[in-house]
């Protein structure tokens, strides 16, 4: 599990990722293969753990790597 810290960066690379590639909410969500509310509740750290499948549909909709998303 990981823990606040690891879940807040999460969120701000998710969304700063996403913002650098010109995307919307709704666009990523289409991308990933996931629910608006889904990629709302991350960015803004309601969903304290998305799962490993849901970050690589993210990761992979961004062209990025999951260390990406997770780098501090």
């Amino acid at each position: 599990m990981l823990d606040n810290f690891s879940r807040s960066n999460i969120a701000k690379n998710i969304k700063k990722l996403r913002q650098e590639k010109g995307i919307s909410q709704d666009r990523l969500s289409k991308l990933a293969d996931l629910s608006l509310n889904t990629i709302v509740n991350i960015e803004s750290g309601n969903n304290p753990n998305p799962t490993i499948e849901t970050l690589e549909k993210i990761a992979k909709a961004l062209n990025v790597s999951i260390d990406e998303l997770l780098k501090k």
